[in-house]
């Protein structure tokens, strides 16, 4: 099913949004940027001064997946939060592009807080 044109303005207008609300990742505090697709989530926290990916996730890397894709989504944020604790980071921004906050998406912050990570 095709998106109409207006839905394809909406979705960009929400990614320009989101994004330019919080700038770029640093060191201190660097953007957890977050991809879904139809069967996988990926996320990953990124040093946008140095450009430089610190450590990603996703439903592929991880070992034996099963449940519904929120609760795979949960498991990648809980993942991605022990990485990043074990890399240094304690703060981050969710960058969740032109996705809603509702959904898989809101599973994986939760994921990312059970795990430790301020965001």
């Amino acid at each position: 099913m095709a998106s109409s044109k207006k839905d394809l303005i909406r979705k960009k207008r929400r990614k320009l949004r989101v994004r330019g609300t919080y700038g770029l990742g640093d060191q201190t505090k660097p953007r957890i940027s977050v991809f879904r697709s139809l069967k996988h989530m990926y996320a990953q926290i990124i040093d946008d001064v140095r450009g430089v990916t610190i450590v990603s996730c996703s439903t592929l890397s991880l070992d034996k997946v099963s449940g519904d894709k929120k609760a795979q989504a949960y498991l990648v944020g809980k993942e991605l939060a022990r990485l990043a604790q074990a890399k240094g980071v304690q703060k981050a921004f969710l960058d969740r592009g032109s996705s809603r906050y509702l959904g898989r998406v809101a599973s994986l912050a939760e994921g990312l807080r059970e795990g430790g990570i301020i965001i």
